[in-house]
């Protein structure tokens, strides 16, 4: 098999300093060397490319990821029965599609209807469909009533394509066995209201016991677990319990900042949809005056946060109504632009966070021998300009040393 040569490249990871000049080859699936200076002499075979000076980085991870959500929200009906489960597959494998088209190579649910992660997942790998290197995630669970429940009486129809109830510690511990049976490698619980959801944010949705039941069955079995978690008190009973990552976490303040930093928790703001919500669609899902106070809160303590060594992710509710996926660089735009969080930081968010929060940070996120060659040729410096980011043009997305995405220079 040729090796892949990408010349004159200017390399660019969350880790280590801008390297000019730089040549980095690809054998097979993984980075067999990155130099600067003159280009070392090709091999026969070798298909060489000079990238003309465009930044060489690594491939994305998008960090909160509803595969199949279209345009959720707009019908009432309850969560995950709104279209057939084969319809929502196809759905799950084009918006993977337009993510790894994007430049993330790595993506971890969020919540789906139906296992269709798991078998996305599986599709991917096996080469039936283009996208991401997924961590499935499971249904979202939680108990009788809670914030997305709210519509199981629709008709005497059940939520359970997207929901599993669950009510006390026992079937906490039933309900996630269940879903790391079917595939799941991360368990989605809905911890409290708020953040979008129709259930005011003080709203604790799950007792102490149920939440320690789903986090120590999820780890025995080698699952990750997030919460979907707004008020403080979650936020500090989540982070002592062990839970890996934080969804939300709108009221987290210095105290919440300190023991997250000690816990190695992963915390994904996803602040992009209220802010896009509240601005082009009114005050729809509670997305009202206290949201707009809630994003302006989360501008403010976010930085303070970045600073501290909290492990931030990108990802946010893609798909839901008004935010088709696709929209993602939008986020790091937002995250720079608006809240004032330097370029390289939210590219470190994307790339060595993400990779880490996946449990790769040894072969994934950074641009180095021996790691897995998923990568991203840019055509503009996102460390200056992160908005070039948001248009696919821009990007030649390589995964695993195959071109997936865009076309290098001859």
């Amino acid at each position: 098999m040729s090796r892949l040569v990408l010349t004159n490249a200017t390399v660019l990871d969350g880790e280590q300093a801008r390297l000019a000049d730089a040549t980095v080859i690809v054998d097979g699936e993984r980075i067999a060397s990155v130099t600067q200076g003159a280009a070392p002499a090709p091999q026969a075979g070798d298909a060489v490319h000079d990238v003309g000076g465009r930044v060489v980085m690594p491939g994305m991870v998008t960090c909160h990821f509803h595969s199949a959500y279209r345009e959720l929200g707009s019908r009432m009906t309850p969560l995950g029965s709104d279209e057939p489960t084969a319809y929502a597959a196809v759905v799950a494998a084009n918006n993977l599609h337009t993510a790894l088209r994007c430049g993330y190579t790595g993506a971890i649910g969020a919540g789906v209807a139906n296992d269709i992660d798991p078998s996305m997942k599986r599709a991917i790998d096996d080469g039936i469909i283009p996208g991401p290197r997924l961590v499935p995630a499971s249904r979202e669970l939680s108990t009788t009533g809670h914030s997305n429940d709210n519509h199981s009486w629709w008709w005497n129809v059940p939520s359970a394509g997207g929901i599993r109830i669950c009510d006390g510690p026992d079937e906490f511990r039933s309900g996630v066995r269940e879903e790391i049976k079917h595939g799941a490698e991360i368990i989605k619980l809905y911890v409290t209201g708020g953040h979008g959801t129709t259930a005011p944010k003080d709203q604790i949705e799950m007792t102490r016991d149920e939440l320690a039941a789903a986090i120590d069955t999820a780890h025995s079995r080698g699952a990750l677990i997030r919460g979907h978690i707004a008020n403080k008190e979650a936020i500090l009973m989540s982070v002592e319990l062990g839970m890996d990552i934080l969804d939300h976490a709108d009221e987290m303040d210095d105290e919440c900042i300190e023991k997250i930093v000690a816990a190695g928790t992963y915390v994904v703001p996803s602040l992009y949809f209220p802010k896009h919500f509240s601005e082009n669609m009114g005050a729809g899902l509670g997305f009202g005056e206290a949201m707009k106070k809630d994003l302006e809160y989360s501008y403010e303590v976010l930085p303070k946060a970045n600073a501290a060594g909290v492990k931030l992710l990108v990802g946010d509710d893609y798909g839901a109504v008004g935010f088709p996926h696709g929209m993602y660089g939008g986020e790091l735009s937002l995250y720079v632009d608006t809240v004032g969080i330097a370029p390289l930081d939210v590219l470190r968010w994307a790339t060595v966070n993400g990779a880490a929060a996946m449990g790769r940070g040894n072969e994934l996120g950074a641009v180095r021998e021996g790691y897995l060659a998923d990568l991203l040729v840019v055509d503009g410096d996102p460390s200056t300009n992160i908005g070039v980011l948001t248009d696919p043009g821009n990007i030649t997305v390589i995964k695993g040393g195959d071109v997936v995405s865009g076309e290098l220079p001859v």
